[in-house]
């Protein structure tokens, strides 16, 4: 027996749409996370981008479990005496990008280096229902039926 290790030529890329509505946002991060590495194929070599590109739509209709919403503090520093900001997870998902919470937290989930940041450009979030990625026939993984804690009732 000797050791798969996948070339460029091997590598089999699909398209996937995964709908957030509901969804609780760190289940949803480590599933995508998974995706975009490559993980769930059989094939899976830890140096090759071997993920799929993924496609993530409602990112502001994702739920948090807890108190995260209104508990959880975003800091950062403008560089000024005294400059720094914060932000609460809700102020972020009701401001003009909550797309980003998605994308940070699946960032957050990849290991970091040259080959992650790879990665995340196969990565696609969009805080409405619509995309414009029809073209390319994404498939839908549906991440609600997986397993019933990955969803919550408002």
């Amino acid at each position: 027996m000797k050791t798969f290790s996948a070339t460029p030529a091997d590598i089999d890329k699909k398209w996937i749409i995964i709908d957030a509505e509901g969804v609780v946002l760190g289940r949803l991060a480590s599933i995508v996370a998974m995706r975009l590495r490559g993980k769930h194929k059989a094939t899976f070599t830890p140096s090759m981008d071997m993920g799929d590109n993924v496609i993530v739509i409602n990112a502001d209709k994702i739920q948090l479990t807890g108190k995260k919403r209104t508990d959880e503090r975003f800091y950062w520093h403008t560089g000024h005496p005294g400059g720094i900001k914060s932000r609460t997870m809700g102020q972020i998902l009701e401001g003009d990008h909550p797309e980003r919470v998605v994308t940070k937290a699946v960032q957050r989930m990849l290991p970091g280096g040259k080959l992650s940041r790879k990665q995340m450009t196969n990565l696609r979030v969009y805080a409405g229902a619509e995309h414009p990625h029809e073209a390319q026939n994404p498939e839908v993984l549906d991440v609600k039926s997986m397993n019933k804690k990955n969803t919550r009732s408002a």
